[in-house]
């Protein structure tokens, strides 16, 4: 509904009027306002400063007074002091003027001792408030004080205490006489607390130390001064001044700070924002009351005359509307303005063109027509304004939809909607440039298919003079771009598996020139991508176990499926690699070769892994006892061929368990690992050193000679004696029990010869371990077991 009303340009002249009268108030509210805001934002400054300079002023003549009185009193102390203690009830009496300027007066002896009071009610008599800080002031600097606040004797109540100290007529410090003032009594800082600025404006005094001693608002005294104000905070630093902050409810505020004279205090005048600026949000109120009023009469009188402006305009457009529909032949006729009466003689004009016109078009359309009733091909003509003149019967079978219906329609409305606002700035750009508009879009139909693609060509249809419309053709070919898009969808599925298969996939036609290579090939080729084109075998060489393969190996052999073997390429980079070779169209003058290369590396690293973990202990990196057993079968079957016997060595450790027990499994491991390392620096490269499970290890030295593995069973054992190892502050450590045999032509097998050595380690420790014991092989001659 709103955009209908602003079709109308009397609507919219209006609200053009009275969005200029908004946007001026506007302009003028917020510079007055600014220039209202700053001028009232000083007064208030000035107001709440003149109000903190007189408040501050004031306390000062009142402290001031009292401080001169109480010290001419003092000075008239000049008595013995014995004198003084007698008197000082009457003397406290006597001093009228000093009960009408203090809540309470004191006197108190050089001992901080009250020797008199008034009034009595207080009842603070023979009280020693030595300890007091107005006390130890006067008695130290032998000068008259106004105290900080504090918390006085009298009923906790908080009070401030003007204090100077009394001499005999030789200077001797003899007391001093004191008058309290409560900051909660009725006094003069009741009344300076109660002091309003406007309606809710306060005061508040506190200490440079941070103490409240008035506060107007909450009425609190003796309380921490609100230092998360920063004002405030300043103010207990020294400063003075006038600032805007917010005061305790959050609101904002102008504080104005002035520091006193007579005492470390400050007072600070608070005047909440609010109603500080009142004035102007009641100007601006009355401001806006005023502009509704002005719109209200001003908007209908421009309503009135704008409709008044434009009544010739509408007289046109209803002349200009019966000459269209061809109820009105006469040229249209209309008063106002020159601008309308100008727009009516061009139509006038334009109308008597287009009559001409239209006769020539009747003839060329009628020869038109014939042409393209018998076409294969949707052809269809529009005007100047793009709304179907003619359809072929080819064009109304393309689209399902008969030339009655299309008639005078517009042609960019045919068009599918997701690709009418391309169609149509394409179509612009090609008329703009005086081409041929050629494109491909979606169609709807009534026919089989509901969408169409169309292969659409427009040119413009023109005289010298000027354009007369458009001719059209359109040709079906939703079909071959089904076909299209199936054959890059399939090529692109296929080019995206090869990209992301790590394994390297090339052809190669017969001379050996890379045809196709996806990006794991470029790596094993060494190419950085760039291998299309050059000839395969001149950058890798493979090997398999026959030796290297060549381009003739390949082009004149099989299909090779799994090859092992080694790939080298010009970067001197080796793979491991499995091969396979399939040939297609094998024997044509088009023959490829496509070649499938994966890396084999981790394959074969996996299994020298699994066989060298099968081999081998875990823990001590020395081979486990099934790999040892294999090595003492090997053995023995070259000891007929041997002129040396061959040694085997079983080393049982004594006290291990002990180590574990009291030291830990860590300990234990960290042992067995030290021990296999000193075994493997003792024998030779040659010789075979095994952990047989627990704390048994087993040595096989080939062709060493009994004398000299005797010799070095003793260093072995030696050694393993002398290793240890702190933990906690303790020491662990071993010895070894080892059992010695030769292999002989006469051993049955392996069992026979270990079980010879593992007698020699039992009667070492039968013998009490730490020992190393030959047992001969039963066909020797060398007698019984020896150490």
């Amino acid at each position: 509904m709103i955009k209908r009303w602003f079709g109308s340009l009397v609507n919219r002249a209006v609200a053009l009027v009275i969005l200029v009268i908004l946007l001026s108030a506007l302009v003028v509210t917020i510079v007055g306002a600014m220039l209202s805001q700053g001028e009232l934002e000083q007064q208030a400054k000035n107001q709440v400063e003149t109000m903190a300079r007189l408040v501050a002023s004031g306390l000062d003549d009142k402290l001031a007074l009292r401080l001169e009185t109480l010290s001419h009193v003092a000075e008239s102390f000049t008595m013995d002091e014995s004198v003084l203690n007698a008197r000082a009830r009457v003397l406290i009496r006597q001093q009228t003027a000093l009960q009408h300027l203090f809540d309470g007066l004191y006197l108190i002896d050089a001992s901080g001792v009250v020797l008199a009071e008034y009034p009595e009610a207080f009842e603070q008599t023979g009280l020693n408030v030595s300890t007091r800080e107005y006390f130890q002031d006067v008695s130290h600097h032998m000068t008259p004080v106004i105290s900080d606040p504090y918390v006085s004797n009298y009923r906790d109540k908080p009070a401030v205490m003007i204090a100077a100290p009394i001499f005999d007529h030789r200077k001797k410090f003899l007391g001093m006489i004191g008058g309290a003032i409560l900051l909660k009594g009725s006094n003069f800082m009741a009344e300076f607390a109660g002091i309003r600025i406007g309606k809710t404006g306060y005061l508040e005094i506190g200490t440079r130390s941070g103490i409240t001693l008035a506060h107007g608002r909450t009425d609190e005294v003796m309380v921490p001064v609100r230092v998360e104000d920063p004002v405030l905070k300043d103010a207990m630093g020294g400063f003075e001044g006038t600032r805007q902050t917010r005061n305790g409810q959050g609101e904002g505020a102008i504080m104005s700070v002035q520091q006193m004279a007579q005492v470390p205090w400050f007072v600070a005048v608070v005047w909440p924002a609010r109603e500080a600026f009142a004035p102007i949000t009641r100007m601006a109120d009355a401001f806006g009351w005023t502009l509704l009023a002005v719109i209200a009469v001003i908007g209908p009188l421009a309503l009135w005359v704008f409709q008044r402006l434009m009544a010739p305009l509408r007289a046109l457009g209803r002349q200009i509307n019966e000459r269209h529909l061809g109820v009105r032949t006469n040229p249209v006729e209309v008063s106002g303005g020159r601008e309308i009466r100008q727009v009516a003689e061009i139509f006038n004009t334009v109308m008597d063109e287009r009559e001409e016109v239209l006769g020539s078009l009747a003839e060329r359309e009628a020869f038109f027509r014939s042409l393209t009733q018998s076409a294969p091909i949707g052809i269809v003509q529009t005007d100047v304004l793009g709304r179907i003149d003619f359809v072929n019967p080819a064009f109304e079978s393309l689209i399902g939809r008969p030339a009655s219906e299309l008639q005078h329609t517009q042609l960019i409305n045919g068009v599918y909607e997701a690709d009418r606002e391309a169609v149509r700035n394409g179509w612009q750009q090609a008329l703009r440039d005086k081409e041929i508009f050629r494109g491909r879009f979606r169609i709807p139909s009534r026919g089989e298919r509901e969408l169409i693609w169309g292969d659409v060509m427009t040119a413009v249809i023109e005289t010298p003079e000027k354009a007369l419309g458009s001719i059209t053709v359109v040709r079906d070919i939703s079909r071959e771009l089904e076909v299209e898009e199936a054959l890059r969808e399939e090529q692109q599925r296929a080019e995206h598996i090869l990209g992301v298969l790590q394994e390297g996939v090339l052809m190669v036609d017969v001379q050996g020139r890379i045809r196709y290579a996806n990006q794991a090939a470029c790596v094993f080729l060494g190419t950085d991508g760039k291998c299309l084109k050059r000839n395969f075998f001149d950058l890798v060489v493979i090997e398999a176990n026959d030796g290297p393969l060549a381009h003739a190996d390949f082009l004149t052999g099989d299909n090779v499926d799994s090859l092992y073997g080694t790939l080298r390429n010009q970067k001197d980079e080796v793979f491991d690699i499995d091969l396979t070779m399939l040939h297609v169209r094998q024997g044509k003058h088009n023959e490829r070769m496509v070649f499938v290369i994966r890396d084999d590396s981790e394959r074969r690293r996996e299994e020298e892994r699994l066989s060298w973990e099968a081999t081998h202990d875990s823990l001590t990196q020395l081979l486990n006892r099934r790999a040892f057993s294999a090595s003492l079968v090997k053995c023995m079957a070259e000891v007929p061929h041997q002129t040396v016997r061959s040694v085997l060595m079983l080393i049982d450790l004594d006290h291990f368990k002990p180590v574990n027990d009291e030291g830990g499994h860590l300990v234990g491991d960290d042992l067995l690992k030290r021990l296999a390392d000193l075994f493997k620096e003792a024998v030779r490269k040659s010789d075979i050193v095994a952990r047989l499970g627990g704390d048994e290890f087993g040595i096989i030295l080939p062709a060493c000679g009994l004398e000299r593995a005797e010799a070095l069973a003793e260093r072995i054992r030696a050694r393993v004696q002398d290793l240890r190892i702190e933990q906690d502050g303790r020491s662990f450590g071993v010895t070894a029990s080892i059992g010695l045999t030769e292999l002989t032509p006469g051993d049955s097998g392996p069992r026979e010869v270990v079980s010879r050595a593992d007698e020699g380690s039992y009667i070492a420790k039968s013998r009490g371990r730490n020992a190393v014991v030959v047992v001969p092989a039963p066909s020797d001659d060398s007698g019984p077991a020896r150490s």
